[in-house]
């Protein structure tokens, strides 16, 4: 799947070592196409399914959850086109200044921007639901509302990829774009906006939120609103998505640091940067299929949800007979 051809002409253990880490890499590859894939598709698909089913039953977290597995179902069908697509396939459909592929780039941005804000904007909102619970600002409306924006900003955000497409293809023409003809300006904005804006978002809320359980307030005694697994699942949703992502950003900072530059890049250290890339993206891709089952084993609402979904589908047009057991607490909606 990688190739070594930046490394022809160094050394004979260096060339041997490409070739062991491409064949590692392929192997990887080959076994979450066939099983994390499916995996991330099924699961979060699922996700989505249990949740729309039981409206009045969604939380503030659901919600957040439900947006990331939109996203996570983009992840995995972008999946096998990347992971398999050019530069490193020789039976590529499409090359690398076509159509298709900046619209695969684009779709995979957006995903990866909903995803890291999703995360943030779930770290903020909790912080708020455990300080402030009964203001209800952070509830389920406010939250599908916030998560429309986000999509949209999410939108906007990545067509900065679509605009270097175009002024590469009409700076003959148009002088003003003879100056964005790379695309490390495209790659330092998604690093900013996708990777730093939530980064510290994410971190000023974990700190608000250790802050508010160290102080012993009747506050922290209402747990009528959120549960106290929650917590564990955000932290744990919080470590992953960043743990799974943060390679893919600092590869393209790397790269846009190293093109910036203006000197030409060693052979060595451009086939380290690509392997680097390559390996990332490998795992950014991988989130899509974590984060589903993080959410399956942690939640424990997760459960009686899809015993209703079943009974529903087992129901068919039929009117189920109401289930007493299938009543939770739900946060309010106003």
């Amino acid at each position: 799947m990688w190739s070594c051809s930046l490394l022809n002409g160094t050394a004979q253990g260096e060339e041997q070592l490409c070739q062991d880490l491409r064949l590692g890499l392929w192997v990887l590859s080959l076994l979450y196409l066939v099983a994390g894939v499916p995996v991330g598709l099924g699961y979060n698909m699922l996700l989505v399914l249990v949740n729309l089913s039981s409206k009045s039953s969604m939380t503030m977290p659901d919600v957040y959850f439900v947006n990331m597995a939109v996203a996570g179902l983009v992840l995995s069908a972008l999946a096998p086109v990347h992971l398999l697509g050019p530069p490193h396939t020789r039976w590529a459909l499409w090359s690398l200044s076509s159509e298709a592929h900046v619209t695969l780039l684009i779709l995979f941005n957006v995903a990866s921007l909903v995803t890291m804000y999703s995360t943030a904007l779930l770290s903020l909102d909790y912080y708020i639901e455990r300080a402030l619970p009964r203001t209800y600002m952070a509830s389920v409306y406010n939250t599908r509302h916030v998560c429309g924006f986000v999509w949209g900003g999410a939108l906007l955000t990545s067509f900065s990829s679509l605009l270097f497409y175009i002024c590469s293809h009409v700076s003959s023409r148009v002088a003003e774009c003879a100056k964005m003809q790379n695309t490390e300006a495209a790659d330092a904005i998604l690093v900013l906006i996708g990777f730093v804006v939530p980064g510290l978002a994410v971190l000023y809320a974990l700190a608000l939120i250790s802050r508010i359980r160290k102080e012993d307030t009747p506050l922290d005694q209402d747990m009528g609103r959120l549960d106290p697994w929650v917590h564990r699942l955000l932290v744990a949703t919080v470590c992953t998505q960043f743990g799974l992502w943060t390679p893919h950003y600092l590869s393209l900072l790397g790269h846009t640091v190293l093109v910036s530059r203006g000197k030409p890049v060693d052979g060595h250290y451009l086939g380290i940067l690509h392997f680097a890339k390559d390996l990332s993206k490998f795992l950014a891709f991988s989130s899509s299929s974590v984060t589903p089952l993080l959410y399956r084993h942690i939640n424990r609402n997760f459960p009686s949800k899809l015993q209703r979904l079943i009974k529903k589908m087992h129901c068919g047009l039929r009117r189920c007979p109401l289930d007493p057991s299938g009543v939770q607490p739900v946060m309010a909606q106003a």
